[in-house]
């Protein structure tokens, strides 16, 4: 899959025990990326957070959180992500999203060329 130089990043803000439709809402999310064929996405578990609540989220071995912070990258076109933002705004209940144009550089595994 090739990307052009310019692109966009969404970055989604969930907790990691926000649900849709009875699922991770950060696996239904990247699923339905891959659905709809978007690049790619990445999710990343935080050991820390807070948000809007202020109510600290933390994997301290005292204090096991089930509700620690995941974010979900997805990087492609600016016409893709916005494509895909409505989709996005029925799966979430609460979080954030954030966008910001990319600049891409594309490394391709020779052996596989």
């Amino acid at each position: 899959m090739h990307l052009p130089e310019d692109a966009v990043l969404l970055r989604i803000f969930v907790g990691e025990s926000d649900r849709y439709q009875h699922h991770p809402l950060y696996q239904a999310i990247v699923l339905k990326a891959r659905e709809l064929q978007l690049a790619g996405a990445t999710v990343l578990r935080g050991p820390m957070g807070f948000g809007k609540s202020s109510h600290l989220h933390t994997a301290k071995i005292l204090r096991l959180s089930m509700d620690l912070p995941i974010v979900i990258e997805i990087v492609d076109t600016e016409e893709k992500v916005n494509s895909f933002l409505p989709v996005l705004d029925e799966m979430m209940g609460g979080g954030l999203v954030t966008l910001e144009k990319v600049k891409v550089i594309r490394y391709q595994d020779q052996e596989k060329v």
